[in-house]
């Protein structure tokens, strides 16, 4: 049984276009979603945002093509396609579409006791 059952087995894939890039919108495909992992794919079109939250888990955002900017407490940073960046668990992030980007985002979880 496939741990990752939404991408392909041993089959090199392209991520960018399991979730293309749309007019305004945001869109997303969950590859793993357990208590203490998630992996997503997210795509943005210029312009899209998501407003600040916090998430209970460190968040590394993997940027797959385009550039998001990336606000992490108050501090802005501004990253682009093969960079990645590790939102630590519970700061307050929020992130924009500088330019239509797409990203994996993996959240790791503390462990269920």
């Amino acid at each position: 049984m496939p741990f990752i059952e939404k991408l392909p087995q041993a089959k090199v894939v392209d991520l960018k276009k399991e979730v293309p890039v749309e007019e305004e919108q945001i869109l997303s495909k969950t590859l793993v979603q357990r208590d203490d992992l998630g992996m997503t794919i997210f795509s943005f079109d210029q312009g899209q945002t998501i407003a600040q939250h916090t998430a209970p888990g460190d968040a590394m955002v993997n940027v797959l093509s385009g550039v998001a900017q990336i606000t992490i407490d108050t501090t802005e940073y501004e990253v682009k396609a093969g960079e990645s960046i590790v939102i630590p668990a519970n700061e307050p992030h929020a992130l924009y579409a500088k330019e239509a980007f797409q990203m994996l985002l993996v959240v790791v979880k503390p462990e269920a006791k």
